[in-house]
């Protein structure tokens, strides 16, 4: 009996630092969604300068960069949670108002990145370039509706 609550005690106890985790601040999940949109952007303008001819095109840049798109495209949308709706941000209110839009529009950047992806991985520069626009079109999409002018 003596064992049980020693063994009880200790998993409470190691339990309560790891839900202290999981609940991030606000604007911690922020700070962390801008800093993916950062880094798509960092990694979408070397293939949308390669797409539109304005630098040479390198298949082992596009396929590196498409394929960090396609994991970064997945990472800010748990950063928009109702519990930072209040945090200053370039995010507009509809975010919060019409979520199944919201939803549908981060599911048609992950779906567009995972295409530019996959032509970039096999050394598709006429597919990268026509799957380039989808992905412009896709971010595009979401910036009108849901963020801020700059």
């Amino acid at each position: 009996m003596r064992k049980t609550i020693i063994a009880t005690g200790a998993v409470l106890a190691l339990a309560a630092p790891l839900s202290a985790f999981a609940q991030a601040k606000p604007e911690q999940l922020v700070k962390q969604r801008q800093s993916a949109m950062t880094l798509i952007a960092k990694y979408f303008g070397p293939i949308a300068g390669m797409a539109q001819g304005k630098i040479p095109y390198n298949a082992d840049t596009v396929a590196r960069n498409a394929t960090y798109l396609e994991n970064l495209a997945q990472m800010p949308w748990d950063g928009f949670n109702e519990s930072t709706k209040d945090v200053k941000s370039n995010a507009l209110p509809a975010v919060w108002s019409e979520p199944s839009k919201f939803q549908e529009a981060a599911n048609r950047l992950q779906s567009e990145t995972v295409k530019l992806a996959a032509a970039a991985r096999a050394k598709d520069e006429a597919g990268v370039k026509a799957q380039f626009g989808a992905v412009g079109k896709a971010c595009g999409a979401c910036h009108d509706n849901f963020r801020q002018k700059q």
